[in-house]
């Protein structure tokens, strides 16, 4: 291949273009292998190996103009390897996807220069419907009983604490009291999950009661345990209040960036909405403790 024709010239900057192209194909290039390693499912270790021999076969294409080797990137391998282990097949493979589609656009740069860079950038996009094709992990079908133990524990328990708060005012008071509320309410909210669970016929091939029930009641406690743990750590109780409500959004924010990722949801609305509902019900409540503290004169 005559990389130095004239009708294909490799320039210094278009050089340095296919260095990145080459880091970017090998480093994905072991990506995909690794996570085909480390995916149980024949139909998704497939797919994988195929797209982990495209990213080589297109490393090799750019090598052929370049004439150089590149190594891969070794923390992007470590990096998404590991995402993928912690968060699952979808979520790792999904960031992966968002920068396929950033490949498409660089390749699209160079089309009137490099013949290959129109197919490459074709086979891409293919890339990316592969990929949402494995989109049948066991955390996605339960995502709904996910959103209800999270929604719910930060809607009723930032509500609950706020109000505890300004009526109890002693924090090892309302650490206790609000994880007793908490984990009760959790398992009435598990236990009403599996029966709305084993009642719906349409979800029945997809999912079972008891793991609905698992994953809304592990939801509900997890989150629990986590606004509650400021009023174990520290001692004024309005620090620890403050502190809460910035763990609701954390976690909020978190777990709606997981499922924009991962479901292609909008994260915006959705990130507002659940703050503002848990916020929302967190202030009435605060004043409602401070009224019910005021007109009952009680002292704690």
């Amino acid at each position: 291949m005559n990389t130095q024709s004239s009708t294909n010239p490799i320039t210094p900057e278009i050089r340095e273009r296919l260095f990145a192209f080459q880091g970017n194909e090998i480093s994905e290039y072991h990506i995909y292998s690794h996570l085909a390693q480390h995916t149980r499912a024949p139909h998704n270790r497939q797919v994988l190996e195929k797209i982990a021999a495209d990213e080589l076969r297109h490393y090799q294409v750019w090598r052929g103009y370049s004439g150089q080797d590149i190594s891969p990137h070794r923390f992007k391998i470590w990096k998404y390897t590991l995402i993928s282990r912690l968060f699952g097949l979808t979520f790792g493979i999904k960031l992966m996807e968002g920068g396929e589609g950033g490949a498409q656009k660089n390749y699209r740069l160079i089309e009137g220069i490099l013949p290959e860079a129109s197919r490459l950038a074709a086979e891409e996009k293919e890339h990316e419907n592969a990929l949402i094709s494995l989109l049948d992990e066991e955390l996605l079908r339960y995502v709904g009983s996910i959103v209800l133990g999270l929604n719910d524990a930060l809607v009723e328990l930032t509500g609950a604490l706020a109000g505890f708060t300004l009526a109890l005012q002693n924090t090892r008071l309302i650490a206790l009291t609000g994880g007793i509320t908490g984990i009760a309410a959790a398992l009435s909210m598990a236990a009403s999950e599996y029966l709305s669970t084993r009642s719906d016929v349409s979800s029945s091939a997809t999912r079972t009661p008891i793991r609905a029930a698992i994953y809304t009641g592990i939801a509900y406690i997890v989150t629990v345990l986590t606004l509650i743990l400021p009023y174990l750590l520290f001692a004024n109780f309005y620090l620890c209040l403050a502190i809460t409500l910035a763990l609701a959004v954390l976690i909020i924010a978190l777990f709606n960036y997981y499922t924009a990722i991962a479901m292609d949801q909008p994260f915006r609305r959705r990130f507002l909405e659940m703050t503002g509902l848990s916020l929302g019900v967190a202030t009435l409540s605060f004043l409602i403790g401070f009224l019910f503290r005021t007109l009952l004169g009680v002292e704690v």
